[in-house]
């Protein structure tokens, strides 16, 4: 099998990125997962507490490797030896700006293509941002994210549900 990499923010991570790291991991292996600093973004959560819960989240995926990247995307896919990312779609919106990312990463290294994944159904209307904002509200996200559970405790990055 060849490697892949899945890029994202994952701040944080939700239903939605765990429903396409597993059909990622499904395909191929190993399956990085990669957060990306994005500190242009200014994440709720630190670049370590969002590594941490994505290893959390994918500790029983035996394939799925997840590691912190600052800098370009077809820098890290080469040095991993990946000529495949995946990146996940919810809705018609979300195509165009995945659209230009996927030509844009294919302009810095040819070899690399993109793949566009799907999630569930049920997963369809979940967003990071819809997460950040509920969470700010000091509102329930059980049903939207993962089951975690770390030491930290910052931000409300505790165990989300048991």
């Amino acid at each position: 099998m060849h490697p892949a990499i899945y890029p994202g923010t994952f701040d944080p991570i939700t239903n939605g990125h765990l429903d396409i790291i597993k059909k990622g991991a499904d395909l191929f292996n190993p399956l990085i997962v990669a957060v990306a600093k994005s500190s242009m973004k200014n994440p709720m959560f630190s670049l370590n507490e969002r590594l941490e819960m994505l290893q959390l989240a994918t500790k029983s995926l035996d394939n799925v490797q997840c590691l912190a990247f600052e800098g370009l995307l077809c820098d890290l896919a080469k040095s991993h030896h990946c000529k495949w990312i995946i990146r996940g779609l919810r809705a018609v919106s979300d195509f165009e700006f995945e659209f230009q990312m996927g030509y844009a990463n294919k302009s810095l290294n040819p070899t690399l293509e993109t793949l566009f994944f799907m999630p569930t159904l049920q997963n369809a209307f979940i967003s990071a941002s819809v997460v950040r904002s509920i969470l700010s509200h000091k509102g329930q996200i059980a049903h939207l994210v993962p089951p975690l559970c770390s030491n930290s405790s910052t931000k409300g990055f505790r165990c989300w549900s048991l």
